[in-house]
């Protein structure tokens, strides 16, 4: 009797183990915060679609303002502007931040924006 007592209870202590062990692994910890961009830092403008169509003109203004080519970087810029409502940070570069922006092409293959 007591063989049969032993085994029944190392058998249900193994099903209370395997049952705890289940438990624990279900729990998930809480994912960690994301670092939050500075308080300074502001994204409208930059996103896409973040920009109101008026608001096209100064943005572009800016980012043409060191170019030789200031005409068609001016008229290309508010094109593009006004296809993906986002214009990228700086005077140059800083594309990958506006992916319509940067994914538009010319016929041939080329950066239709500047």
């Amino acid at each position: 009797m007591t063989g049969k007592l032993t085994i029944v209870m190392f058998f249900l202590v193994i099903m209370l183990l395997l049952l705890a062990q289940n438990n624990a692994s279900s729990i998930k910890e809480a994912p960690a915060p994301q670092p939050q961009p500075p308080s300074n830092f502001t994204t409208h403008g930059i996103t896409q679609g973040s920009l109101h169509p008026q608001e096209c003109g100064p943005r572009c203004t800016f980012r043409c303002s060191k170019t030789q080519y200031r005409k068609p970087c001016l008229f290309f810029c508010r094109k593009c502007c006004a296809k993906c409502l986002c214009v990228p940070p700086g005077t140059y570069g800083n594309k990958q931040v506006c992916p319509c922006y940067n994914n538009w092409k010319t016929k041939r293959g080329g950066p239709k924006c500047p």
